[in-house]
């Protein structure tokens, strides 16, 4: 057989590929589209969905209002608050002064900002590119001023107040989120730059990344295809009140929509921005000093959603959420933004419908679960305490445990079946493991976000 008839095999072949890959691609559309219909406004008044597999762009979508008062629709273009996807630009710009060598990860904070004491031992930029640096949360900080959000306050200002807080843990021993780490790098950046932060990333990040619609939030700046933001009590929308970005900085100030944001994605992974084996180091949990693994590298999430590795970021600021997930097996990018926030900040219905996204994407059925002896679950029902104040309790109604948090933490959620000891909810990204003495069920433990609660059983 000649060549010819080679090369025709293989064009069918590819063809053939070719149109089942479309095809695919085509039936997840239709899933998002009946996915999303149904459930954004459980979440927001409006949203914009991206799906990008293998540099295809499979859905790219807005659905909803953009300005609730003036009824303008919601389009793709338009540009959202991206909260604490925020953190990665952040930890880019320091891992180019590193490779510059004008910082190390191994600089202690107190080479840069003064005035920070030296408490528990050294705190290194790793550990606050990693949450392990035991810093508190500005948010914890109480500012006896009536609406200190509003305020412009100087980073000084904020540095002072948290230095008189002593730390959570010994640097490096734990994972705990706090925003105060990239609030503190974004000050470290303009010292080491000798530039403002916002200028930093529009000459070193948005501009080489070639971000056109990435912008430092500002109140006053004319930005074309901003959006509103509103605030949510129960099912009532009310426009969000008014947020210093001086608070937020390099922890949740910037501004984006899903197609920079695919572009930022594109920029890192070829490499425009930083070095590939710094890039992977980004992307690498953090071994903590007992050599535990959290799920934190350098401004990115480590997770497994489904069993399948993911490398994520979300975010929630006054008025919007967001949420950022790339699957690199599958070289699957997801970008989902809405322009609402809860009063009370995590939104349940926002986490649950991107996880279902991301389900739907990577080709999986939103119904599958395993399946588990009643007899079995009857024994996880009950009440778990980690704090007498917020008892979680786990009921078996129509064959499938539901888990409640008393006290406001967690509305009654369904559990869904990983093994016949651990289960997931699909609301907050956490596993619940039930561990057994016997033939007796003694606690349950909580894994989110890189941290393990247990709560004992107490009926």
């Amino acid at each position: 057989m000649g060549k010819s008839f080679w090369l025709f095999i293989i064009s069918v072949l590819l063809l053939k590929n070719s149109y089942a890959q479309n095809n695919q691609n085509t039936e997840i559309a239709g899933r998002l589209d009946s996915l999303i219909a149904q459930r954004y406004a459980n979440v927001s008044p409006g949203c914009v969905i991206l799906v990008v597999k293998k540099r295809d762009t499979v859905y790219r979508k807005a659905f909803g209002i953009a300005n609730i008062e003036l009824n303008v629709p919601m389009k793709p273009e338009m540009v959202f608050r991206i909260g604490s996807v925020t953190k990665q630009y952040t930890a880019i710009a320091i891992l180019q002064l590193i490779e510059q060598g004008k910082l190390s990860l191994q600089d202690s904070i107190q080479k840069f900002i003064k005035e920070f004491p030296n408490k528990s031992g050294k705190i290194t930029i790793e550990n606050m590119l990693t949450h392990t640096s035991g810093i508190p949360d500005y948010e914890a900080l109480n500012f006896p001023i009536p609406n200190a959000i509003r305020i412009d306050f100087r980073a000084k200002q904020i540095i002072d107040s948290l230095v008189k807080l002593p730390l959570d843990f010994a640097p490096g021993s734990k994972y705990h989120y706090s925003n105060s780490n990239y609030f503190l790098l974004a000050c470290i950046i303009e010292q080491v730059s000798g530039k403002s932060y916002k200028d930093y990333l529009i000459e070193n990040i948005f501009r080489p990344a070639g971000l056109s619609d990435t912008y430092y939030d500002s109140p006053t700046e004319i930005i074309p295809n901003r959006i509103n933001g509103y605030s949510k009590t129960g099912s009532k929308y009310h426009n969000a009140d008014y947020i210093s970005m001086s608070q937020v900085f390099g922890a949740g100030a910037l501004l984006s929509n899903v197609d920079d944001m695919y572009k930022w994605h594109q920029a890192l992974y070829h490499y425009i921005l930083i070095k590939k084996g710094t890039l992977e180091k980004a992307f690498t949990p953090f071994r903590l000093s007992d050599g535990t693994v959290s799920e934190y590298g350098y401004g990115w999430f480590m997770k497994k959603r489904n069993e399948t590795q993911s490398i994520e970021h979300s975010g929630g600021i006054d008025g919007f959420q967001s949420d950022e997930i790339y699957f690199p097996q599958q070289d699957i990018f997801i970008a989902a933004l809405y322009n609402s926030l809860n009063e009370g900040g995590t939104d349940v219905s926002f986490m649950a419908l991107d996880n279902d996204i991301a389900t739907l994407c990577m080709g999986q059925s939103l119904d599958k679960e395993l399946h588990i002896d009643t007899s079995l679950l009857k024994q996880y029902a009950g009440v778990y305490e980690s704090d007498p104040q917020h008892p979680a309790e786990i009921t078996l109604e129509n064959g499938q445990l539901q888990m409640e948090a008393k006290g406001g933490g967690l509305p009654k959620s369904p559990l869904f079946a990983k093994t016949d000891k651990l289960f997931y909810l699909k609301v907050i990204k956490a596993e619940i493991e039930f561990v057994k003495e016997g033939n007796k069920v003694i606690e349950l433990i909580v894994h989110f976000n890189g941290q393990n609660q247990i709560a004992k059983k107490v009926k």
